[in-house]
């Protein structure tokens, strides 16, 4: 129970750091420092091997390099959840993994019909799928002890589901040219690192170093390298043969959490949310790329985990977590909305090979869809939590 306390503080913290990250990149970006922001992420970063050569800005080593790292970290709390966590019961895993399905697929058919007619904008299709689960943490924290961390639990299977989701479609769909040279290499790492989980290897440097290699090859290939991180998170051992007590997974996981929460994601939302106002109107707000995004975030995902739960659930093979009602689902299906580091990092892929200038900023919509579900989704919960949080009050009196 105490890692799971430790892991919603760290998680809640993480999200209230990424909004003053997200915040500070808007100011600085409709500042007469806005130049020194477009330098500092153009900055070219280049590593050399031998004759391996990988140049990129700075930018796309903040979105492909150290997201690559969010990703591994979600492979591994993942792996721990369906081995020995909540969603190592079969029952506890249905419903979440249905309100996910139904937070993907009804954002993105928002999306789809109303940019069906624009090749352009129909790039941008699985942008509103992605929900943030640092922000909803964060969200969850201005709440206190009004939130049952049975509610809490029940969120964040939603949204690791949901993250794991987001990187089979970058796998699937914001591939880039495949190079099967590259492709087979890859696959031919997967040996070694099985043999490796199946020796029982608990020294992770042995892991790291094929991770690095494959992480390189995968890139290669034209794969997101996000497929790298999910991949080596896999056969990372949950536990010691020799020693029963220790488990690298949860070492790594304990290891990487602050590095994720307070560096690599607060990083992303600076490099992502640097919009500029100048020149917005409401036209530009409304373009139906925005319009998609904020209508997908917004109505999609509430319509999409609530009615997918609610069917399940009237079905009767399936029954609500204890403590939980169909108001505080309501609310949770809300808070999965938020969508913005993750949607800033799929926008960042749709429209990466565009080399004309478009006439939408898609980063608005995912703007006014987050900050729209996370107000809606607060009040919901502040409110239907509203009993737990006197009885609490009563408990310590007494």
């Amino acid at each position: 129970m105490k890692f799971i306390k430790d892991f919603f503080k760290l998680e809640a913290a993480s999200g209230i750091i990424i909004v003053f990250a997200a915040i500070s990149a808007l100011i600085i970006a409709n500042s007469p420092y806005w130049i020194s922001y477009g330098l500092f992420l153009d900055f070219p970063v280049e590593f050399r091997a031998g004759t391996l050569f990988i140049e990129k800005p700075l930018f796309l080593w903040i979105n492909d390099g150290l997201m690559t790292v969010f990703f591994f970290l979600v492979g591994l709390e993942l792996k721990r959840e369906v081995m020995e966590g909540e969603l190592s019961v079969s029952t506890n895993l249905v419903l979440p993994v249905l309100g996910a399905i139904g937070g993907i697929i009804v954002p993105v058919l928002i999306y789809i019909g109303i940019n069906w007619s624009d090749e352009i904008a129909i790039r941008g299709w699985a942008i509103p799928a992605a929900t943030d689960m640092a922000l909803v943490l964060g969200v969850l924290s201005l709440l206190g002890n009004r939130v049952s961390t049975q509610l809490k639990i029940f969120l964040v299977s939603i949204t690791l589901i949901d993250d794991i989701a987001a990187a089979i479609i970058i796998v699937l769909f914001y591939t880039e040219a495949l190079s099967s040279n590259y492709f087979f290499i890859a696959l031919s790492l997967m040996p070694v690192l099985y043999i490796l989980n199946r020796l029982n290897v608990v020294n992770i440097i042995p892991y790291f170093l094929v991770g690095i290699v494959l992480w390189v090859v995968v890139l290669k290939s034209g794969i997101h390298e996000a497929l790298a991180g999910l991949i080596l998170a896999l056969f990372i051992p949950l536990k010691s043969k020799r020693n029963s007590r220790r488990s690298p997974l949860k070492e790594l996981e304990h290891d990487l959490h602050p590095i994720v929460a307070f560096g690599v994601l607060p990083l992303f939302a600076f490099a992502n949310a640097g919009v500029s106002l100048q020149g917005i109107d409401l036209e530009f707000i409304l373009h139906p790329v925005s319009l998609g995004i904020a209508a997908g975030l917004f109505v999609g995902k509430q319509l999409g985990v609530f009615s997918f739960c609610w069917v399940a659930l009237k079905s009767g093979f399936v029954s609500l977590p204890s403590g939980i009602n169909l108001i505080h689902l309501y609310g949770v299906s809300l808070l999965c909305g938020l969508g913005f580091s993750r949607g800033f990092f799929i926008s960042s892929l749709a429209f990466r090979d565009t080399d004309m200038i478009l006439p939408f900023d898609e980063r608005l919509g995912i703007i006014m869809g987050t900050v729209l579900s996370g107000i809606c989704g607060y009040l919901v919960l502040y409110w239907s939590t509203k009993n737990r949080r006197d009885q609490t009050k009563k408990v310590i009196h007494q």
